[in-house]
């Protein structure tokens, strides 16, 4: 049927949201799926992955990629295991993305999977925003949090965003024109952006009129 993409500010709900709206529509929510196809495809830890999402792209790591190839960081760690760096994560993370939305029917959450499928047919994709209060209080309810603990996830969360970003070469990721559906989560309930994710993707193609 479709392929949905669901990209947030952190801490406005984009992984409860996604989960809902996969469950109304059974699709399949493929977040923690694509941390395990590139573990698995690179032959490194989940946490490999998850701490290559978390280190910010610049000089220093693109020094520390030249100096140390490849083949010398796998003859390090033995055959049975593999190397990641920026650019082998970024070649897999399009690589992965594009396969995981070839099974259709499923919700992919953030890493730049809207604009790694820009392009993809029947794929819609919807950005989600809220002011920073509104999301540390989201976090401290979902996940019954302190106040410091909600602030900090949300400034980890923001910063790994970036971070991933960062990687693709994006840096309109914010910009409304490259969704389908910007949605306020400061003014919706989850229920709200549920139904209206469900309406635009259950509506029946409409061909495209010349301007």
């Amino acid at each position: 049927m479709a392929v949905i993409t669901i990209s947030r500010h952190f801490g406005a709900g984009g992984r409860t949201l996604g989960q809902m709206v996969a469950e109304k529509m059974n699709f399949k929510f493929l977040d923690d799926a694509v941390i395990q196809e590139l573990s698995k495809r690179i032959r490194v830890t989940k946490e490999s992955v998850t701490e290559m999402e978390d280190i910010a792209g610049g000089l220093f790591s693109k020094i520390i990629s030249a100096m140390l190839s490849r083949g010398y960081m796998e003859r390090l760690a033995g055959e049975s295991s593999g190397y990641i760096d920026e650019v082998i994560y970024v070649e897999k993370l399009k690589e992965v993305i594009t396969d995981l939305s070839k099974q259709d029917n499923v919700v992919l959450l953030g890493r730049g999977s809207q604009f790694i499928l820009s392009e993809h047919e029947n794929t819609f994709h919807f950005l989600l925003v809220a002011d920073k209060e509104q999301r540390i209080k989201f976090m401290q309810r979902r996940y019954n949090l302190s106040d410091s603990k909600a602030y900090q996830e949300v400034l980890g969360g923001e910063k790994r965003r970036k971070n991933v970003y960062a990687k693709l070469g994006c840096t309109n990721y914010n910009d409304p024109e490259s969704y389908h559906m910007v949605l306020n989560m400061s003014r919706l309930t989850l229920e709200q952006a549920m139904n209206q994710i469900v309406t635009l993707v259950r509506q029946p193609p409409v061909a495209s009129q010349p301007v």
